[in-house]
């Protein structure tokens, strides 16, 4: 028979107390862990987020477009969309991938003499928030010193993969005189078939930040971080009709345009 003495309700309600506390503690610990596991992530993977250092995103400039490519050189589609660009009379913000712009040099030269940014998008297109440190400089340093051998020209941007960055990969940015750059506009146009659905998508997210007086920094993708010729077409033909819809009323710009604005911050 369990013991219902005095001395033995005590010593159960000592064991429930026990239990109750060590319960509430691993809840707690348990609940420390997700938030910071969510608070990393959002530091490490939102475009809008400064916590790890700052970056280049947009300024208080509201009738200014950027528009910028990750991914290529593609030697499929980035040529048609340089022909593009050429006949619109916009110049555009490339990020390369290094491996991709060393075996397309000629690509790359047509990208810089045409007039337009070239940024750099690390060499193997790796998610830097996890990517060891030594890694992340060789990264960098391999291909900006690609980049620049092959156009003769400073790479001054760089953009992270995914998006994903943490202080040593910003530090590693600018250590070699990068600016971090990130968006504030984008879309999934790199599995999106449509190009009017990726147009429309980007037309509401760039008159929101148009309507809070800001500029927008708008990606699209001429390449694939997994498929050097990936299919672009309906981002190229996305780009046209964001070209026709803010011709009118827009500027557009390469994001060097930026670069000196003491405006230039996080855009919320």
């Amino acid at each position: 028979m369990a013991d219902i003495s005095p001395s033995g309700a005590t010593t159960l309600e000592s064991m429930a107390s026990s239990f109750a506390t060590a319960a509430y503690t691993s809840v707690g610990v348990a609940g420390a862990i997700g938030l910071a596991v969510g608070g990393y992530a959002y530091a490490a993977m939102w475009p809008g987020s400064q916590i790890f250092g700052r970056t280049l995103i947009a300024p208080r400039k509201p009738r200014e477009l950027a528009i910028t490519f990750d991914d290529g050189p593609n030697p499929r589609w980035t040529p048609k969309l340089l022909d593009v660009l050429g006949k619109c009379g916009v110049k555009a913000t490339f990020f390369l991938v290094g491996s991709y712009a060393q075996s397309e040099p000629a690509l790359v030269r047509r990208i810089a003499e045409e007039g337009h940014l070239i940024g750099n998008h690390s060499w193997s297109h790796p998610n830097l928030a996890f990517t060891r440190t030594a890694q992340v400089h060789e990264e960098l340093e391999r291909t900006r010193d690609t980049i620049e051998q092959i156009t003769g020209r400073q790479v001054r941007y760089f953009r992270p993969p995914f998006g994903a960055r943490r202080p040593a990969v910003l530090h590693a940015a600018r250590d070699r005189g990068m600016t971090p750059v990130m968006w504030n506009a984008m879309t999934d146009d790199w599995k999106e078939p449509s190009a009017d659905l990726i147009a429309q998508r980007l037309i509401h997210k760039i008159d929101r930040v148009t309507s809070r007086g800001f500029a927008a920094n708008i990606v699209l993708h001429d390449g694939g971080h997994l498929e050097p010729s990936a299919n672009r077409e309906p981002s190229i033909e996305a780009c046209v009709k964001l070209i026709e819809h803010y011709m009118p009323t827009h500027r557009f710009v390469t994001l060097d345009a930026w670069a000196q604005s003491a405006e230039a911050r996080l855009n919320s």
